[in-house]
Parts: structure tokens; C-alpha cells; sequence
């Protein structure tokens, strides 16, 4: 259960603006604010170039942000810090990689990959140590002792991204970052790797930003979720109500792509196509508010009004 009074991460108006050439820049991540509470997974989907892998990486500091605020534990993340301040942030936060096949350096044995955090964060106190710690991680992600003497090409992409899981619990995390974790693997292999990662958020009270485009499985391991379009986050809310009452045009036509197992629903689907235009922002300021409790859209006056209308 989320403990909701209890903040462990706050974005505050994050910008991630790249500079192409002197006349180009782009926005990659514009102006977006969340906060994620201990112990719950936050959810963030949208299309390809949205911005939600570049929040990832800005977050944990990847990418200097170009504005804006990241306080986690109520510490500024990109504020100034020594080493030794860099180095215990480092490991409350993990991050699980989209590509289970580069993220894994195919030189290292699998008990080496695992252990780099252990090595840096002198967390065993003997070489044995080191490997009981290297084993118990193996079997917590459904691996074998064995495997710690084999290399990375020798497994399939759902054994390395259980590697890579293994690798992030490590340190002993508060918090992991699940950039597109499951994208890579194939769908059977998708929902174990979901499965696991549930698992051991019950048993670690492990807080998830799980960055994915799949939103039928964002709804399945998500406590809240976050749109996200071209670097804004244009609605917000539970993952239930995200799906029982989407808002924004763009929200339903993310949801209206996802196919159903019935060849009927799928003959008749009404695939709704959204048009950035619809919305007349020159005018009106847009923004996000509440539109019912807990349900942020990003929207003008007016179609703050009307939506509200359309809930009475």
C-alpha cells in the first residue's frame, strides 16, 4: 500500500533543452512537475521522442538539467556535491536499462557485472562475502548460483535483464529508474520480468518510475501514471482512473491503440487519431489542473471548464 504523505522524489518545472545547432534547440523535456511517494511505482508513457527516457536520465543525473529542480530525500539532486555526497546518492538510486544486450559489458563475467557496485561501495568485507552477496542476488531475480561464472552472450535477453535487475539491487536501492525494462524481450518473457520486479518491490519496499510506451503493462505494475507528449506531461492520475475516465485527446488515443485479445473488438476498434491543433493555445495559457481529485490534465481555462462540465 502507498504511503502517500511520504514524498521520497519531487520534480519541480524540469527542463532538458539540447542545443542542435545555433539556431536549433531541442525541447526535450519542457517544464514538467511530479512527485513520486515511497513505495509506489509512477508510471510514465508516451510515444517515441516524448521525453520520458531523457526525464529518466535527468533524474538520476545522466544529463545536467537545464532548469528546473529533482529533490529526492529532500536533497536538490543537481545541486553541488562532493564525491562522497555523489557516491551515497548513487546508491539509492539504480537504474534498469532499456537494451538488456548493451547494457551489459560482454568482457565482465556475470559475477563481476553484478558485483561493481558492491566493489565501489566497499559493501563486502571479503572476497567470499562478495560472492554470497553475488549469488543471493542471482537467485532473488530466478537465476542460478552457476550463472556467476558465465558471460553475458551466453544468456537469452529475459535472463540479461534479470542480470541487469540483479546489478541494480546491488547497492541496496531506494529507488529504481525502469527505463522501457521489458520493450527489448519477447511477451512471454515481458510479464515475468514485470512479475519480478512487483515481487520485490513487496519484499525490498522498492519505489519504481517505470518508463514505458506499452501502456496495457504500465496499468498492470503502475500505481499512478504520467502522459507524456513532446515533452509535457498533458494528464495525470491513478492508473484505474487514467483508464476509466481518460481526458485528454491524446490519452485516448494512446488507449484506443491498445489491441484486445477479440477479433470482434478488434473489427470494429474506433481508433482515435490525436491533432495537436485541436487546441487553441494562443489565446489561453495552458496548464495542468485538477480536474477531479488527484486528476491533473494539461489544459486551458476553457477546456478546464468543459471537461469538468462533461464529468457533472
Amino acid at each position: 500500500m502507498t504511503n502517500r504523505r511520504e514524498k521520497l522524489l519531487e520534480i519541480q518545472d524540469l527542463k532538458q533543452h539540447f542545443k542542435v545547432s545555433k539556431e536549433n534547440t531541442v525541447k526535450a523535456v519542457d517544464g514538467i512537475s511530479f512527485d513520486i511517494y515511497k513505495g509506489e511505482t509512477f508510471g510514465l508513457v508516451g510515444e517515441s521522442g516524448c521525453g520520458k527516457s531523457t526525464t529518466g536520465r535527468t533524474v538520476i543525473r545522466l544529463y545536467d538539467a537545464t532548469d528546473g529542480k529533482v529533490i529526492f530525500g529532500g536533497e536538490n539532486v543537481h545541486g553541488k556535491k562532493s564525491k562522497k555526497e555523489l557516491k551515497s546518492f548513487n546508491r539509492k538510486m539504480q537504474m534498469i536499462f532499456q537494451d538488456p544486450y548493451a547494457s551489459l559489458n560482454p568482457r565482465m563475467k556475470v559475477s563481476d557485472i553484478i558485483a561493481e557496485g558492491i566493489d565501489i561501495h566497499g559493501l563486502a568485507s571479503s572476497k567470499q562475502d562478495r560472492m554470497n552477496r553475488v549469488h543471493e542476488l542471482l537467485e532473488i531475480v530466478g537465476l542460478n548460483r552457476e550463472h556467476a561464472s558465465r558471460y553475458p552472450h551466453e544468456f537469452s535477453g529475459g535472463q540479461r535483464q534479470r542480470i541487469g535487475i540483479a546489478r541494480a539491487l546491488a547497492v541496496d536501492p531506494e529507488f529504481i529508474i525502469a527505463d522501457e525494462p521489458i520493450s527489448a524481450l519477447d511477451v512471454s518473457i515481458q510479464a515475468q520480468v514485470v512479475n519480478l520486479m512487483k515481487q520485490l518491490q513487496k519484499e525490498k519496499g522498492l519505489t519504481y518510475l517505470f518508463i514505458a510506451h506499452d501502456l496495457s503493462m504500465v496499468k498492470y505494475i503502475s500505481d499512478r501514471i504520467g502522459v507524456m507528449y513532446r515533452g509535457k506531461i498533458v494528464e495525470l492520475a491513478s492508473s484505474d482512473e487514467l483508464y476509466n475516465d481518460p481526458i485528454h485527446p491524446y490519452t485516448k488515443s494512446l488507449l484506443s491503440a491498445i489491441p484486445l485479445p477479440d477479433p470482434e473488438h478488434e473489427r470494429s476498434r474506433n481508433r482515435i487519431i490525436y491533432d495537436p491543433l485541436q487546441h487553441n493555445y494562443d489565446t489561453e495559457a495552458p496548464a495542468m489542473r485538477e480536474i477531479k481529485p488527484g486528476h491533473f490534465v494539461y489544459c486551458s481555462e476553457s477546456e478546464y471548464k468543459r471537461y469538468k462540465e462533461e464529468r457533472k
